[in-house]
């Protein structure tokens, strides 16, 4: 069904080639949700979304909505892009810059009647907040500006996917916030599938339903943006998500409700993991913002479980937090790095080489798999 009427369709996709983009992948995108496909240079997002579009054939694959199929190349199905009811914003937008914003919308309406063209290609401006901007053209348009008008000319096909490459990057951080809430009000009014493409994972995490991390074609992992990149399922997926803290442990104890682990002689208390024997060496990884930091109880560290002693080795203020990084007493050294409220420097007269406290919440420790070629705490 189309974005006029009551959407309840699924977006159905495998894909799968060796060369000259490698592809090895299946994912699904139901009615109402946004999908961001999240991974870095050469991962293959733009590809996924050309694929659908009609853009680029795969060497294998299906794309289905509902009971339609668009591709199918074990029984030689292929739609051309026209006959694929696809909303396609591309990263640049691509307008037609000798035509207002109003003629850039109208020129998508060719399946209606020329005088229901002006009405409908005003009403979908107007969905987008655009009321008042109909007769300029793109130049005359901020990059916020332009976006909606590529958004508004993507539904006036009525389609039944929408597909987003990269939409925001052009615009800067002010109007990137605002166009955030407005494409989750988007996904309200238009109950059809929404995959965005996106290598910034706040973005995917403020906008998105569910998120799907990709590398090298293939999924590393899809779920929730919180699940994601707080409980990434492994090392590498630890790594693509930019969680910092990554270190190397062994289990040796489960009791009751705790498993404790010995983390080059500190000892962790972390909730029960049950997919791991007493005695596996595993991979712990944990989101700055569950690292607390205290300069008031610096006689408890390294006595209690998750207290250590350290040494801030660097401090960088940001717009409204501070990044701290700690150097761990010990011989190992490992490095911490958490986000602190901007006003706590001021507060406590914290700076590089302040004596500290650090303590990991074990609720916020997640455990991996351990990697086989290698210690997880080295870079």
């Amino acid at each position: 069904m189309s974005a006029a009427g009551m959407a309840d369709d699924t977006l159905m996709i495998a894909l799968k080639q060796r060369w000259p983009i490698p592809l090895d992948l299946s994912l699904s995108c139901a009615a109402g949700e946004v999908l961001a496909l999240v991974g870095p240079s050469g991962s293959g997002k733009s590809t996924i979304l050309r694929s659908i579009a009609g853009l680029y054939r795969p060497a294998a694959g299906q794309v289905t909505v509902g009971g339609a199929t668009w591709l199918d190349t074990a029984r030689r199905i292929d739609l051309p892009p026209h006959r694929r009811r696809v909303g396609l914003v591309f990263q640049n937008y691509a307008l037609f810059p000798h035509m207002t914003a109003l003629a850039n919308v109208a020129a998508a309406l060719g399946h209606l009647p020329g005088p229901e063209r002006g009405r409908r290609a005003g009403e979908l401006l107007e969905r987008v907040n655009l009321t008042d901007l109909h007769n300029r053209k793109p130049a005359e348009l901020s990059g916020g500006q332009q976006q909606r008008v590529a958004v508004a000319r993507a539904l006036a096909r009525d389609p039944d996917v929408l597909l987003l490459d990269e939409p925001f990057s052009a615009v800067d951080r002010v109007t990137r916030q605002r166009l955030y809430g407005e494409l989750r009000e988007l996904s309200r009014a238009f109950p059809i599938p929404i995959l965005f493409v996106t290598h910034d994972f706040d973005e995917a995490a403020r906008v998105a339903s569910r998120m799907c991390l990709l590398d090298r074609g293939s999924i590393l992992q899809i779920g929730t943006p919180r699940d994601v990149l707080a409980r990434p399922a492994s090392v590498q997926a630890a790594r693509l998500v930019d969680l910092k803290n990554i270190f190397s442990a062994r289990i040796v104890a489960h009791d009751g409700p705790r498993s404790w682990l010995d983390w080059n002689g500190r000892r962790l208390e972390t909730p029960r993991t049950e997919s791991h024997p007493v005695g596996s060496e595993i991979a712990w990884a944990i989101a700055g913002t569950q690292v607390l930091l205290s300069r008031t109880d610096l006689d408890q560290a390294d006595r209690l479980p998750n207290r250590f002693s350290g040494t801030i080795r660097d401090l960088v203020h940001l717009s409204e937090s501070l990044a701290v990084t700690v150097s761990l007493d010990g011989r190992d050294a490992p490095l911490l790095s958490m986000t602190l409220p901007a006003h706590y420097a001021r507060r406590t007269g914290l700076g590089p080489g302040s004596a500290v406290t650090v303590a990991l919440m074990p609720e916020g420790i997640h455990i991996m798999a351990g990697e086989s070629e290698g210690r997880a705490d080295l870079p």
